[in-house]
């Protein structure tokens, strides 16, 4: 595996961590990886920056697909950073502080070749936005995944439930959105959302689940993916997400919101 690139390494309020995203090149695809396991790999604004940044540079590599992944055990990703996106923000800043990773979804979705999402781990509110935009999700057994906003008395504030209608049944998605439920992986692989559960003992040979796609052409999956986007209508839905990240922010000063916050600050 040969090395890329670093983006981040940082020192935060005295506590070191890495925060970074780092790409790799193997057998002509590129490995994105969310680091930040003390913080259940929750994306804080500067990481949303990066990802913007490191996206509109990946997309000019010419590898067959995209690998989104994170390290840690258990967690792929805990959505957006709560200390961060607090629950006394006003409507204006709560859909500032959204946009970014609204655009950064965007940009997944309409990435030039197939993305793949491979969770090692649990993924809850804005961890599910972010595993919904890429095209395929490959999860280890034993994983839970959770669209858990309406239980935080807010939307999905990534634009990623707008996405979810567009990748499993509109009345699951629209179930699974107003009851936040968490559901187990076997589940959502009968409901659609999930492409392949990759067993423990496996987890490591990536390269062997990956074939299929390994085995196409660059131009293959260029013209594959370009004929899923017309598909999809991606301006039409890039209103709906914008849609939703709005009404997201306009619930985010709600009474119900910042009580929910604060008792998640509080643990």
């Amino acid at each position: 595996m040969r090395y890329v690139k670093i983006v981040h390494n940082d020192i935060v309020n005295g506590e070191i961590y890495v925060e970074k995203l780092v790409l790799y090149e193997e057998t002509e695809y590129g490995i994105l990886t969310l680091n930040r396991p003390n913080k259940r790999n929750a994306i804080s604004r500067k990481m949303a920056q990066q990802l913007d940044e490191i996206l509109d540079d990946i997309q000019q590599r010419p590898i067959k697909f995209l690998l989104i992944r994170s390290v840690g055990a258990g967690v792929f990703c805990a959505g957006g950073d709560l200390t961060e996106l607090h629950g006394d923000l006003t409507e204006e800043d709560a859909y500032e502080a959204l946009h970014i990773m609204k655009t950064v979804l965007h940009k997944i979705l309409t990435f030039p070749v197939p993305t793949i999402c491979l969770l090692q781990g649990n993924a809850l509110g804005g961890g599910c936005e972010l595993a919904t935009a890429c095209d395929f999700r490959l999860v280890k057994e034993d994983t839970t995944f959770g669209f858990v906003q309406s239980n935080l008395g807010i939307l999905p504030g990534w634009g990623g439930g707008a996405i979810l209608y567009k990748k499993v049944a509109k009345n699951f998605a629209f179930q699974w959105l107003t009851k936040g439920s968490i559901y187990g992986a076997s589940y959502l692989y009968e409901k659609g959302w999930i492409h392949s559960i990759i067993k423990k003992k496996d987890w490591e040979n990536v390269d062997t689940y990956l074939q299929p796609y390994i085995s196409k052409s660059y131009d293959q999956m260029c013209f594959l993916k370009a004929q899923f986007l017309e598909a999809l209508d991606v301006d039409e839905l890039y209103e709906a997400m914008d849609r939703e990240s709005s009404r997201a922010a306009k619930l985010w000063p709600s009474e119900h919101h910042q009580q929910a916050v604060n008792a998640f600050l509080q643990r």
